[in-house]
């Protein structure tokens, strides 16, 4: 039988680091995507994989909440990803040079704020739109999870990924 690697930490720390060919179901959705990937794998035994091994157990507590213990065979893979990489497995590293995606979004809205602010109160009243629009927007980003501005940043050069298979 086949072995598949549910991968349950969140996006971002997944492509920033992850097994080859493992699935990311993020805990944070995990009981709504899931059901779906889990109907998908037919005969094949589950591993579920995490960081340090933490999440795997509460994915594993929902797939028993969900059903699926008892028609596919699931286990957590002690020590997660960590652990996967001690042991000598390789996982697919991707580089991206400079800050994260979230910092890059806090250091521009942050300038943005200040810049305007700045210009507001010393040359016209009127830059102070774009202080009231970045405030809306983070409003947006923390009310929906939608950033416009970070995916604005992650296209730009700078923030172009580069995989490389990383074998310890």
């Amino acid at each position: 039988m086949n072995e598949v690697i549910l991968d349950v930490r969140e996006r971002d720390e997944y492509e920033a680091e992850h097994v080859e060919h493992s699935i990311n179901v993020p805990l944070s959705h995990f009981a709504t995507i899931a059901p779906g990937v889990l109907n998908q794998l037919g005969q094949a035994n589950v591993v579920i994989l995490c960081r340090s091994g933490n999440r795997a157990k509460l994915a594993f507590e929902q797939v028993k909440q969900l059903g699926y213990a008892d028609k596919i065979a699931v286990r957590v893979y002690e020590g997660g990803i960590m652990e996967w990489k001690r042991a000598g497995n390789p996982t697919l590293l991707k580089h991206r040079s400079g800050l994260p995606i979230m910092r890059q979004v806090q250091l521009a809205a942050g300038l943005m704020i200040l810049a305007s602010t700045i210009l507001g109160a010393f040359v016209n009243p009127a830059f102070l739109g774009v202080t009231a629009f970045v405030g809306a927007g983070l409003t947006v980003a923390g009310s929906t999870g939608f950033c416009g501005m970070a995916i604005l940043l992650s296209k730009m050069p700078w923030n172009k990924l580069t995989a490389n298979r990383c074998e310890k």
